[in-house]
């Protein structure tokens, strides 16, 4: 893995908007978060623009990643929102200059394109809060100050309470994932998870029960459950039936799926379209300990 370098007070950041349009005073808010952290921020040309459901056109959502990936002078990439649109804005971009001296990203949801782009190329990011997510009812939150902790080198231990449903055990791999319908449009392209070695966080929103039986199903049937070295479930957030009812929650449907394994299983992890979403370094190693009574994640 080639780390990028740690966050220190002065360093030039960027906000960029490479899926859904966003309400510029949310992000104009969060720019002035990252300044009152000691940053300077470069909020992207078209971050503020629109396109239907988008920020603006495929191609300029795609320039404003593309100089925030390029200008060695920037050293973490904060995005604006998720929604729906970083694959078109995938399609566009040119990693070469990033690759040479990498830099941190940071998101989730519909960013979990990226996420997996990098981690494949062994390139750590960071799957956490955006900026409507920076601060609640004027405080900031704990999501955000721990994502500030993690840019800046501390490793995090996260202690997350015993859940019917986990299976025990111990384990160490690389962290990769992120929104489980993101995985699953994925699946057969360049961007599709590799298991070997690999702890699988998996989260969604909005899905029907029978949608999240389809997609563990898909990744069961194509190999990638089988082949992990531990799996960990986020939130299910406003999940949904059809007429007729799935009769199983989210949750029963993951553990289902990974009934035939033996690696270790974490339910109720703190991220995803809920507070708290905790930071995770996708691409980076972490531990899993789970027994009755204790569930610890940590990262190395």
């Amino acid at each position: 893995m080639k780390y990028p370098q740690y966050l220190e007070q002065g360093d030039k950041v960027s906000i960029v908007s490479p899926a859904g349009k966003i309400d510029h005073q949310i992000v104009e808010r969060g720019a002035e978060i990252l300044r009152n952290q000691g940053f300077q921020v470069e909020i992207g040309q078209h971050a503020f623009d629109i396109d239907n459901m988008h920020a603006g056109t495929d191609v300029n959502r795609a320039f404003d990643l593309q100089k925030a990936l390029n200008d060695k002078s920037i050293k973490a990439i904060f995005i604006s929102r998720g929604g729906y649109g970083s694959i078109r804005t995938f399609s566009h971009l040119n990693w070469s200059s990033f690759f040479k001296k990498p830099k941190w990203l940071i998101g989730f949801s519909d960013i979990t394109v990226f996420h997996a782009y990098l981690t494949n190329h062994n390139i750590p990011s960071v799957h956490g809060v955006m900026t409507a997510w920076f601060e609640k009812d004027g405080v900031l939150t704990d999501s955000f100050l721990k994502l500030m902790v993690v840019l800046k080198g501390e490793k995090l231990i996260f202690d997350v309470p015993p859940h019917p449903l986990n299976r025990n055990g111990d384990a160490i791999g690389l962290l990769t994932g992120g929104n489980l319908s993101l995985i699953q449009s994925m699946r057969g392209t360049s961007l599709d998870i590799s298991p070997k070695g690999k702890i699988l966080f998996i989260e969604d929103i909005d899905e029907p029960h029978y949608n999240i039986d389809r997609m563990m199903q898909n990744l069961r049937v194509g190999k990638i459950l089988e082949n992990l070295s531990g799996l960990i479930a986020g939130y299910y957030t406003d999940m949904k039936d059809s007429e007729t009812l799935f009769g199983k929650s989210a949750y029963m449907i993951i553990r289902e799926a990974v009934e035939s394994y033996s690696y270790p299983v974490v339910f109720g992890f703190g991220a995803g379209h809920e507070l708290p979403n905790h930071p995770l370094i996708m691409g980076g190693r972490i531990s899993l300990h789970v027994t009755d009574n204790q569930v610890e994640i940590k990262q190395l």
